[in-house]
């Protein structure tokens, strides 16, 4: 009994630890950007291919005007999910009254 409640803690933590991890759009794969809650395939691919042919993305806005389906607020829930450009998170929208 012992030993399956340990095995599930160690499995949270290793899942939790692993989706944490920052991945960087300039740097990832399909399949790390998959990995990313609100990225799916067809993203990913979008995603490689705007970056093979435009090169890599200088900025949150530039990766938000290239990309068509990520816009400011998709770009922050990335940025919360572990998306970087050039390992720098999307700042949050400023909220106004």
């Amino acid at each position: 009994m012992i030993k399956k409640y340990l095995l599930g803690i160690a499995i949270v933590i290793a899942s939790t630890c692993h989706a944490a991890a920052p991945v960087d759009v300039n740097q990832a794969d399909q399949a790390a950007l998959d990995g990313i809650k609100g990225i799916g395939p067809r993203m990913s691919q979008t995603i490689l291919d705007e970056r093979k042919k435009g090169g890599n993305f200088k900025d949150w806005p530039d990766l938000e005007q290239r990309v068509k389906g990520i816009k400011t607020k998709s770009a922050v829930r990335l940025s919360e999910a572990g998306l970087t450009v050039d390992g720098k998170p999307r700042k949050a929208i400023a909220k106004t009254k």
